[in-house]
C-alpha cells in the first residue's frame, strides 16, 4: 500500500519519529527524515538504508521557513512528489508562568506550531499538484489537560489541534486529508525503567509505545482511509478518561 510513495517524516531521529520512519520503512516507502539533530539522524539513516530503503535526509530547524522551502524543493526535484507528511517534530519545554520569558515563549511556540504549518503548507503544495495527499500532525494530551508550568507547552499543542481541523477544511478540495494524533505517555527509553503501578494506573493495563502512534499514522495516511479528515486521536491508554481524586 505504501510502496513507493514518498512519506515526509519531521523529527524523525528519535522517539516515536524514528519508529515511524521504520514502519513506513518497512512498508518499503521512500523517506524523507528531517530533525535538528543532525548525528542521531545520520544513524537512523545508516540503520535505514541497511535495509535497502531510498531515503533523503535534512539537518534543520524547522523554525526556520526558508530551510523548509528547501527541503521541499529537493524532495520534489529528486521524487516529483510527496504522498504523506507526518509532522512530529517539537520541543517538551516546562517554564513556571512567572519567569517564561518572551524568547523561551516564541520557542516553543515556532518549534511546535509555526513549524508545524509551515512544513504542511510546503508539502500540500505538492501534494496538490500530484492530486492529493495525507497529513498528520502530532499534537499531545497536554492540550486537554496540564501539569505546573505547562502554558507555552500546551498551547502550541492545543494550536497544532485546532491548525489540523482548519488545514483539513482549507485543503480538502485538493484531495489532501489531515488529522491529528494526540499521545498520552509514550515510554521511548529501556522498558525497565518503567514500574508495575506505571502500566496498571492505565485503563489500558500498559504504558504507551512509540509504535502504537505509529501504527495510527498507517491508518490515517492509508488510501483506504477515504473519509476521516479534521480528527484529532487521542492515543493515551485511557488516562484523559479516567476520573482522578485523592482519597
Amino acid at each position: 500500500m505504501f510502496e513507493n510513495q514518498v512519506v515526509v517524516i519531521t523529527g524523525s531521529a528519535n522517539g516515536i519519529g524514528k519508529e515511524i520512519a521504520f514502519t513506513y520503512g518497512k512498508k518499503k516507502a521512500k523517506l524523507v527524515l528531517i530533525d535538528r539533530h543532525v548525528d542521531a539522524l545520520q544513524s537512523v539513516s545508516e540503520e535505514l538504508k541497511l535495509l535497502g530503503i531510498e531515503i533523503l535526509t535534512f539537518g534543520i530547524d524547522i523554525k526556520e521557513v526558508k530551510s523548509i522551502e528547501k527541503v521541499v524543493l529537493k524532495v520534489k526535484e529528486t521524487w516529483g512528489r510527496i504522498d504523506i507528511l507526518i509532522n512530529n517534530a517539537g520541543v517538551s519545554k516546562f517554564y513556571s508562568p512567572y519567569e517564561i520569558t518572551e524568547e523561551q515563549w516564541d520557542d516553543v511556540m515556532n518549534s511546535n506550531l509555526k513549524g508545524a504549518f509551515f512544513m504542511a503548507r510546503e508539502c500540500a503544495k505538492v501534494m496538490k499538484r500530484n492530486g492529493g495527499g495525507r497529513i498528520v500532525n502530532i499534537a499531545s494530551t497536554r492540550a486537554f489537560m496540564s501539569e505546573p508550568g505547562g502554558e507555552a507547552y500546551g498551547a502550541s499543542k492545543g494550536g497544532i489541534i485546532s491548525l489540523t481541523h482548519a488545514l483539513a477544511i482549507s485543503l480538502g478540495q485538493d484531495g489532501i486529508l489531515v488529522n491529528c494524533i494526540s499521545p498520552g505517555w509514550i515510554h521511548t527509553g529501556p522498558k525497565e525503567e518503567l514500574r508495575e503501578i506505571d502500566h496498571l494506573q492505565h485503563p489500558a493495563q500498559k504504558v504507551g509505545e512509540p509504535a502504537d502512534i505509529a501504527i495510527a499514522c498507517l491508518f490515517l495516511t492509508s488510501s483506504e482511509n477515504q473519509f476521516i479528515t479534521g480528527e484529532n486521536i487521542i492515543i493515551d491508554g485511557g488516562m484523559t478518561k479516567k476520573m482522578i481524586y485523592e482519597e
